[in-house]
């Protein structure tokens, strides 16, 4: 169990963790998208 002391190093770990899993998502799923797009003008050429 974390002290309540050691709360706020904890959130802002947790923020930090949170920010780049979020960004990590928003960008694997633009490059997916450009992929997909990609593939899909190749296989109607």
């Amino acid at each position: 169990m974390v002290a309540e002391h050691d709360s706020g190093f904890e959130l802002s770990a947790h923020e930090g963790t949170y920010s780049g899993f979020t960004a990590l998502m928003k960008w694997g799923t633009i490059i997916s998208f450009i992929c997909a797009a990609v593939v899909v003008l190749i296989i109607a050429s």
